[in-house]
């Protein structure tokens, strides 16, 4: 047997507690087709274990899961063109979670997420950096 390593306890601990990383698209592709507007595609998603952040060519979708079975679902469509700016707090050293925050033109309230360690900050970071208007 070989030795348990800090870094799996983490991905375990971080999986218990609903802090996933990157999604398949292809296996989200059939349940987000409903929402896609005609040619609009799925890029990527991140996200907790029943909460999502996915991304397309178009827009940013949240999607919070709600209840103890996960049937009712909200879906938050935020287009690229109305995001002003966007921030986030990192997880310190020992905390398990970071504040995704982006505020959206005409509301004064950010729109806020917490995010698990693992759970893709900087590649979300770089989606929106991507995506903002210029």
């Amino acid at each position: 047997m070989g030795r348990i390593r800090p870094e799996n306890v983490m991905g375990l601990l971080d999986i218990l507690l609903g802090h996933a990383g990157e999604k398949s698209i292809d296996k989200l592709a059939e349940d987000f087709a409903p929402l896609l507007a005609p040619g609009e595609t799925l890029q990527r998603a991140f996200g907790l274990v029943r909460d999502l952040i996915v991304f397309t060519d178009r827009r940013m979708i949240l999607v919070n899961k709600q209840g103890v079975t996960g049937s009712k679902v909200e879906y938050l469509s935020v287009p690229y063109r109305s995001i002003v700016m966007f921030s986030v707090e990192t997880a310190g050293h020992f905390d398990l979670e970071s504040e995704l925050r982006v505020w959206v033109s005409g509301q004064a309230a950010p729109i806020s997420r917490t995010l698990g360690r693992d759970s893709g900050v900087q590649e979300i970071l770089a989606l929106l950096a991507q995506h903002a208007p210029r």
